[in-house]
């Protein structure tokens, strides 16, 4: 997460709480809530002034995932507990803290009882939650590969992120080859394997002459996905080494890619069981 000088100083302002409606942290106190950031310092004689300590200390996280989990914990709406009586409410001080980060491309938003801080650019595909209050293995396992892949794009993990989109893939090509398969060979490894047996299955197989020529183009882009995510993760992801550091726009093109996958296959199933071309379980 970066940001410009102007921001990095008016958020060291925050934490030390020297504007009107943000909780007051005394020197010991910024020494306390930095070491939680990974700093080891001791409060003592020669500190600099408190507002200054605190733009340094985040002058230097500028720029490093860490910084996220300072506005966070800047955040902490239980600091406003005491200061609520006195018309200060966490809501006024975070979105004072949109205005300045907005022109960065961030803001914070309420997520459960705390903020986060997520990117204005560019946004996550969200897919049907299908398996939320499931108890089967496999169907956790797609949930939670789900889960992960928005959670590490994120905490820009986007190495992390790749291995998730093709977890995914391989979780739900699994899960619909054990749906329509009695004799299913389950996860073999091969992503591109696995994929090309449920492509059969769904009765996805470009090659049929019964389809027209532009959605044989559809579906074969389909395996361009596949191709293209298990040779992502093999070369960028951290399933093999890294050797080569993927950035943001190519993890969320591979998650978004995997989401708008499993998404499709899951409702092509659905519609040809509904109609008849299919028997599922």
């Amino acid at each position: 997460m970066k940001l410009s000088d102007f921001s990095t100083q008016r958020i060291g302002e925050y934490i030390a709480g020297d504007l009107e409606g943000w909780p007051y942290r005394r020197g010991v106190d910024l020494v306390e809530f930095f070491n939680k950031m990974g700093f080891r310092e001791t409060y003592g004689q020669g500190f600099p002034s408190r507002a200054i300590y605190a733009k340094e200390k985040v002058s230097e996280l500028n720029g490093k995932p860490k910084l996220k989990d300072v506005i966070r914990e800047m955040l902490d709406p239980r600091l406003w507990i005491d200061l609520t009586p006195k018309g200060h409410l966490v809501e006024t001080c975070a979105a004072q803290v949109n205005e300045i980060l907005n022109y960065d491309g961030y803001e914070v938003v309420r997520d459960g009882n705390f903020y986060k801080v997520r990117e204005l650019a560019g946004t996550i595909i969200e897919i049907e939650n299908r398996f939320e209050k499931s108890e089967e293995l496999s169907e956790l396992l797609i949930e939670e590969q789900i889960q992960k892949c928005k959670a590490k794009i994120e905490a820009e993990d986007y190495s992390g992120a790749i291995t998730n989109a093709r977890s995914l893939i391989e979780a739900v090509c699994v899960k619909i080859e054990a749906e329509l398969d009695p004799n299913a060979k389950g996860n073999d490894g091969d992503l591109v394997k696995i994929f090309n047996r449920v492509r059969k299955l769904l009765n996805l197989d470009p090659s049929r002459q019964d389809i027209s020529d532009s959605l044989k183009q559809v579906l074969s882009g389909l395996s361009n996905i596949i191709n293209g995510l298990a040779t992502m993760r093999n070369k960028m992801s951290d399933a093999h080494g890294v050797t080569y550091k993927p950035s943001r726009h190519h993890a969320k093109l591979a998650v978004n890619s995997a989401k708008t996958l499993a998404d499709f296959l899951f409702d092509t199933m659905s519609y040809q069981i509904e109609n008849g071309h299919l028997k599922g379980k």
